[in-house]
């Protein structure tokens, strides 16, 4: 299940935040630095308007949304790259999930305590990022440290490249930079998976505004951007579906804040959807863009990556348009793929398993 790690300076609107997202009150949410400690998680489905028209097609007794995981860390402050307010914890907290959701403040509150006594955004993002990379700048030196004793005599060969890339990364990271903006070949790819670096992970910068609508500020280019209102998200969380529809549409938004952020984590972590649909069920699967069909297969059970036969395939909306399987046939546009077909977003499947 995809997790995202909710991060940030204190009482920027981090829990308030989770707790709309996951229409929950199990995250603290008081005016007072590290008001949360242990992470708070919450699962969340993933609301996909195809999975209801599938389902409607196929009489489908239950319709299965695909998740997402959303954690709520607490906050860092300056330092907690040496362990100030906990950070060493915290910071360990945030190795474990597959992408950042990184809230800073835009919204001013004289009753809600800013650490640094002032409001801006791009100065708090900037703290944390420090953090991350003064964090990483030690896991790169440790490891640097240690493949120099071993690339000694006949074996320092054997190590060269990695200590080039130590270096460089190491480097890089001095200058106050992410470790994500440097390029890396195949093989150096494999050793910055194995170093699990903090600004290696994707990230977005979730900015809590007063009103959605007024300014948005960039905090870094290149990197995706989602505006909300944690205040607005609360009001939202706490109404009927209509109810929320209606009060979206009078403040001016089509989307929630939900919808935004796992739509980014989407395009973040490069996943696409798939369904299966049939009587019993309509389920939505989550793979990585550029998943064969026998791993797509192997979400749904282990076993199936060998048993393996072929894939009868076909985008959801002919699926929806046609009638469902019995009728797909007739349209020419039902596929028969093999182990070599690359799962499209959309794509509705079934799977021919040798048992």
């Amino acid at each position: 299940m995809l997790s995202i790690g909710i991060v940030g300076l204190p009482n920027v609107g981090k829990s308030t935040l989770f707790n709309a997202l996951t229409r929950s009150k199990q995250a603290d949410a008081q005016n007072y630095p590290f008001c949360t400690i242990e992470p708070n998680i919450g699962v969340v489905e993933v609301p996909d308007v195809r999975l209801k028209q599938l389902a409607d097609i196929s009489h489908s007794q239950k319709v299965v949304p695909t998740a997402i995981e959303f954690v709520d860390i607490a906050g860092l402050v300056k330092g907690a790259s040496e362990g100030e307010g906990l950070g060493n914890k915290f910071l360990s907290h945030i190795r474990e999930v597959d992408a950042i959701a990184h809230v800073v403040r835009s919204f001013q509150d004289s009753n809600v305590i800013h650490v640094q006594n002032r409001v801006d955004a791009t100065d708090d993002a900037g703290i944390i990022n420090l953090e991350l990379i003064l964090a990483d700048w030690q896991t790169v030196s440790k490891r640097l440290e240690n493949t120099q004793k071993k690339a000694k005599g006949v074996m320092a060969k054997e190590f060269q490249k990695e200590l080039d890339l130590l270096v460089r990364v190491a480097a890089h990271l001095q200058t106050g930079r992410l470790a994500r903006e440097l390029e890396y070949d195949e093989d150096e790819a494999v050793i910055m998976k194995e170093l699990c670096l903090l600004t290696m992970k994707p990230m977005m910068y979730v900015v809590n505004v007063d009103e959605l609508g007024k300014d948005k500020p960039v905090i870094e280019q290149g990197v995706p951007h989602v505006y909300v209102c944690a205040r607005l998200e609360a009001e939202l969380a706490d109404l009927s579906p209509d109810e929320a529809i209606q009060l979206m549409k009078e403040s001016g938004i089509s989307e929630s804040g939900l919808d935004q952020m796992i739509r980014a984590g989407y395009e973040l972590l490069d996943l696409v959807t798939y369904f299966t649909s049939g009587e019993p069920e309509t389920r939505a699967w989550t793979v990585k863009r550029g998943t064969k069909a026998p791993d797509a297969a192997g979400v749904i059970h282990t076993d199936f990556i060998k048993g393996f036969v072929k894939a009868d395939v076909v985008q959801w909306k002919d699926f929806v348009e046609a009638g469902g399987w019995s009728r797909i046939k007739e349209t020419g546009k039902l596929r028969l793929e093999g182990k070599e077909y690359v799962v499209q977003d959309g794509d509705t499947i079934y799977f021919h398993i040798a048992t």
